[in-house]
């Protein structure tokens, strides 16, 4: 079986960091026998070239200066920073287009296995009508918020979906906004860790000095940062500790708003030290969650309408030992099953991220309850080869129908 997988984004060179999700999809589908290439656009010149033994067509759309439309923060936040970049999408869809046509009629794929369907589907299309080639979807919750901002997407969106011969989508919560659109059968197709092995699960962290709450990712709205930096006020000191790893728009935001609440004189007892590590290298990044005892993602839905559409990170925590605290908001609950993988809250509510830390800082028992169904839930959701396995089922059966 031979998969032609279209989409914006895929690593430059062998340390390249982007997508390790569709890297490690990549790989276990061509694990699994079937002979997998890529489409995606050039980046900065960037020719055709191979990753992991995998060829990855790469189409010119620009001069090299301006090949920068995907990649790296992605399409729609350049796009939001840069409106001019949007004049770029016409030659990407046309000679995207054109590319694929030409690898369709060298190569001859049996399924095209088209991630983010806007612009994408429609760099498909012609070869999936030319040639006879089934076409499937594969939403990530990305598209959809671009929907709500920008109407005229919807009618493109529900066209490229009567079009293909299955969807994919990352989450049950991204599963229901397509079906809100147009009433289809959708398969849940999550991502597995990209940890490697998970022989490293270990039960739960002891506590030697304090309890660590560690957090993980992009200072960003979503993330809900600041209401976790909230609820250092009502976690004393001299039993808890907040790191947070990574940066972003919002990091001196933050990191201003920590100042304030350590200064604080309305409460009863010193809040809990908020530290930043900046950004980390893998060795510092897997010493963090060695000594944490808990992770947290306290997201939310932002002033956007986004928010997580599954949580991968969620998934990679659970691997390496930790208990989750979680909002319950977007695709996480895909992952965090509350009172059995983990502890659900709602959004934007630093008062109940406080109380959940408190309760597993004083339940042993409970740690160990979560990280056994963390171990359950990632076994019989989250392991690519069922992931793939389940993926191949429907490429089988969508050339069977076509």
């Amino acid at each position: 079986m031979k998969v032609l997988i279209i989409g914006s984004v895929y690593p430059r060179y062998h340390e390249d960091a982007e997508v390790p999700w569709l890297r490690a999809s990549v790989a276990h589908l061509k694990k699994a026998g079937v002979d997998v290439q890529l489409l995606v656009p050039a980046y900065k010149g960037l020719k055709s070239h191979e990753i992991d033994g995998v060829k990855v067509n790469r189409f010119r759309y620009a001069t090299a200066n301006m090949e920068h439309l995907t990649g790296e923060e992605g399409a729609p936040s350049k796009i939001a920073n840069n409106p001019l970049l949007q004049l770029l999408a016409i030659p990407y869809i046309i000679l995207g287009f054109f590319k694929c046509l030409s690898i369709c009629r060298q190569w001859k794929p049996d399924i095209l296995h088209v991630h983010w369907p806007f612009p994408h589907a429609f760099i498909a299309l012609g070869a999936a009508k030319f040639f006879r080639i089934p076409m499937v979807l594969n939403f990530h919750g990305a598209e959809l918020l671009l929907m709500r901002k920008k109407k005229w997407v919807r009618p493109f969106l529900k066209f490229a979906i009567s079009q293909a011969k299955a969807v994919f989508a990352n989450s049950s919560f991204t599963a229901g906004k397509i079906k809100a659109l147009r009433n289809v059968d959708v398969e849940w197709s999550p991502y597995g860790t990209t940890l490697g092995k998970a022989d490293n699960l270990v039960s739960a962290h002891s506590i030697t000095d304090k309890f660590k709450i560690l957090f993980v990712g992009r200072h960003i709205e979503r993330k809900g940062i600041c209401y976790l930096i909230e609820a250092a006020k009502y976690l004393p000191a001299d039993q808890f500790e907040i790191r947070i790893v990574g940066t972003g728009d919002l990091t001196e935001k933050l990191k201003a708003q920590a100042a304030e609440i350590s200064k604080s004189k309305d409460l009863d007892f010193s809040p809990a030290p908020i530290i930043f590590t900046g950004k980390l290298s893998s060795a510092e990044l897997e010493n963090e969650y060695r000594n944490a005892n808990v992770f947290v993602l306290p997201a939310i839905v932002d002033s956007k309408g986004d928010t997580e559409g599954l949580g991968v990170v969620l998934i990679e925590a659970m691997e390496l030992g930790l208990p989750i605290v979680a909002s319950n908001v977007g695709g996480i609950p895909d992952v965090v099953v509350d009172g059995e993988t983990g502890i659900l809250v709602p959004e934007k509510n630093p008062q109940a991220l406080a109380n959940a830390f408190k309760r597993l800082a004083a339940d042993p028992a409970l740690v160990e309850t979560l990280l056994k169904g963390g171990r359950k839930r990632i076994a019989e959701c989250f392991s690519w080869d069922k992931i793939v396995e389940r993926q191949i089922k429907v490429y089988e059966r969508v050339m069977t129908r076509h």
